[in-house]
């Protein structure tokens, strides 16, 4: 347990430290590196389309990080009908519940010490479990991360093929740069700079695949009205059409979520909350 709640400091404070990274590099070092000719260059250079690309998402990817923090399970806990006493939370610490005690598909999390409506899981990025109420906007934050490795991924290549002259129109070329870059960098032919950026490319592809992987999977949960919870603990759901699935999780304005990082309006549980 302790080392739990060690990741689950450390590892927020490492996507953060990447992001700062991912930032840093394709600010002053890939887009600017895609000018020829500063003083030529129209309004709609490739370089300054992909820098509006990438910060648009980035934006979406850290909007959507920081609403998926704050839309805490504690404030949902508050509205369940958890009972008083340490009797009670002994019970669901120990993985039973006393009758009416909360509602269903609810789950405490020993790491936060709260309990989630719709459990899906603990997130360690984020800090914080995955919810009803948040779980769209971590949907969003996974896409929206993938999409930025994947643009970044492309520009450090770009960059990396400039700068060693070397083409990766061969797919062994990716497969074999690490193992080529490790002997010539020991062997000083290559720069500190040039290696800590191919370091860099894999790191976003692990991360841009992790992230699409997890997404896709979310999504096909979702699409079946079962959360990652439900499915480890064999529980069986209500089968109902994917159409109110996709609206239970998404809410009414997706189209808006899709575009701009919003808090989960629309949904179940906000118009319980209403009511």
């Amino acid at each position: 347990m302790l080392i739990l709640r060690l990741l689950n400091v450390v590892a927020p404070a490492y996507f953060l430290c990447i992001s700062l990274v991912t930032f840093v590099l394709q600010i002053f070092l890939f887009i600017p590196s895609m000018f020829r000719d500063p003083s030529t260059t129209p309004l709609f250079s490739p370089a300054l389309l992909h820098g509006a690309l990438f910060l648009f998402l980035s934006a979406n990817a850290l909007g959507n990080y920081v609403l998926v923090i704050q839309s805490s399970p504690e404030d949902l806990g508050k509205g369940l009908n958890l009972g008083e006493g340490a009797e009670v939370v002994a019970n669901w610490l120990d993985g039973s519940r006393s009758p009416g005690s909360a509602l269903p598909s609810t789950h405490f999390c020993r790491l936060c010490a709260r309990v989630t409506q719709r459990h899906d899981h603990h997130c360690f990025f984020t800090g914080n479990c995955i919810g009803s109420r948040n779980m769209r906007n971590f949907i969003m934050f996974c896409l929206y991360t993938s999409l930025a490795c994947l643009d970044s991924l492309v520009a450090g290549m770009a960059y990396i093929s400039a700068a060693l002259s070397m083409s990766f129109a061969n797919p062994l070329a990716f497969l074999t740069l690490l193992p080529h870059s490790i002997s010539q960098f020991f062997s000083g032919a290559l720069l500190s700079s040039e290696m800590f950026v191919i370091l860099m490319l894999y790191l976003w592809l692990g991360i841009g695949l992790a992230c699409a992987g997890f997404c896709c999977h979310q999504m096909l949960l979702i699409l079946r009205g079962q959360t990652r919870y439900q499915m480890r603990k064999g529980m069986v759901v209500r089968a109902r059409p994917w159409r109110e699935n996709l609206q239970e999780v998404f809410g009414k304005r997706w189209l808006l979520g899709l575009l701009v990082p919003v808090l989960n309006v629309g949904s179940d549980y906000r118009r319980q909350k209403e009511k």
